[in-house]
């Protein structure tokens, strides 16, 4: 399948599209299952956050191994076996016998989020067109439609059925699978000389690291506010006597708001660039994050919102940014900015989960919430590549 370099080829975007949400869906499971799971097992905080910290090192931290990958070799396959990992493994959680057992299977299906992330992202500027903003906004938008319904889901179906029949869920992803096999366009890697992962990183980002470890120097700083509030919010509100819909339905309205930045950004930074977007968002997160965390009652689930969309705005134009500044490495590029930047957040979760046992969450994530206005100084810092004109 080939996309012609003007236009957004639409039935790609689309694959590509459905490959975020379907392997989101299966890995939102995680996060409401910490207050489950925490009660089930008899867990303190920071065996929470190893929880969330294994989640998110095997999800995203070893994503630059399958960037290189894609950026190397065909990524139809890649891309397949990635999604069905995570929604084999991630359903089995519910009837884990042993805590070990969690750690295992949550670490392999979080495995999946490491392939099919850089792999897909990779894939998105190849079909965009001049569209990389909105594209690249659209396949995000996949992935947070997927956290969205995937706490609704999980936490309607336990409910009602149980823990132990969450297995079931699986035969729901293989339905989805025989969809993708069908759907998602081949690929080729980008063409790269080098035949080694550090001659692929100088080749990709010898010329331009400087602006990459900035972008990636700021996504760290999103990801860890945006980490500690998915982690610890939950264990919080059903603490205190939030039902597990309830929680599900915080979570969810967190990732529905990062579900509408995702296109509204990805449509500002292709009309006004990239800087604006990341003061506005990173300005207004602070405050309303800090509201988020001490407020309860029916004023929790609109901050819910507005958090999830100040913190989300800029996850997907920052993988926009990173391609466009490093074309020849884009599944790299974007395994870096995304996966290290998230996986470096998550190996902080269990320090997080130990402060919180020593001073509380609240106090902990008061402190988090600071994070992003002290970006604010290196966000002016920031490459502006040239905007393209529509034809």
């Amino acid at each position: 399948m080939s996309a012609s370099p003007q236009k957004i080829n639409k039935k790609a975007i689309f694959a590509l599209f459905l490959v975020h949400f379907t392997g989101d869906f299966f890995m939102s499971f995680v996060r409401p299952l910490l207050p489950v799971l925490a009660d089930k097992f008899t867990l303190n905080l920071t065996q929470v956050g190893l929880i969330t910290g294994i989640s998110t090192f095997t999800a995203f931290l070893i994503q630059p191994i399958f960037g290189y990958l894609a950026d190397r070799y065909r990524t139809r396959m890649i891309l397949l076996s990635g999604s069905l990992l995570g929604m084999v493994c991630i359903p089995q959680v519910g009837i884990a016998p042993y805590f070990g057992m969690v750690l295992l299977l949550i670490g392999l299906g979080s495995i999946s989020s490491a392939i099919y992330h850089p792999t897909a992202a990779g894939m998105v500027s190849a079909y965009a067109g001049r569209r990389t903003g909105l594209s690249m906004s659209l396949f995000g938008l996949g992935g947070t439609l997927g956290f969205t319904l995937g706490p609704i889901a999980f936490a309607g179906y336990v409910t009602l059925l149980g823990l132990h029949r969450l297995p079931l869920m699986t035969l729901l992803g293989l339905l989805v699978f025989g969809i993708l096999f069908v759907l998602i366009p081949s690929s080729e890697g980008a063409g790269q000389t080098q035949r080694n992962l550090i001659g692929s990183l100088r080749e990709s980002l010898g010329k331009v690291w400087k602006p990459v470890v900035l972008i990636w120097s700021i996504a760290v700083s999103r990801a860890f506010v945006e980490q500690a509030i998915l982690t610890f919010i939950p264990v919080l509100t059903a603490s205190e006597g939030y039902s597990l819909v309830s929680v599900g339905g915080i979570v969810s309205l967190f990732t529905v708001g990062g579900s509408v930045s995702a296109l509204v950004c990805g449509h500002l930074v292709d009309r006004i660039g990239f800087r604006p977007v990341y003061f506005c968002s990173f300005a207004l997160s602070s405050p309303c994050a800090l509201l988020f965390v001490h407020t309860g009652d029916g004023l929790i689930y609109p901050l819910a919102f507005l958090s999830g969309f100040l913190l989300l705005a800029t996850l997907f134009p920052a993988l926009a940014l990173a391609q466009q500044v490093a074309p020849q490495g884009r599944s790299l590029v974007s395994s870096i900015v995304m996966g290290l930047a998230l996986g470096t957040a998550g190996v902080l979760m269990p320090l997080a989960g130990r402060l919180a046992d020593a001073f509380g969450i609240r106090p902990v994530l008061t402190c988090i919430a600071f994070i992003p206005l002290a970006a604010l100084l290196f966000i002016r810092h920031l490459p502006e590549p040239k905007k393209t004109s529509e034809p």
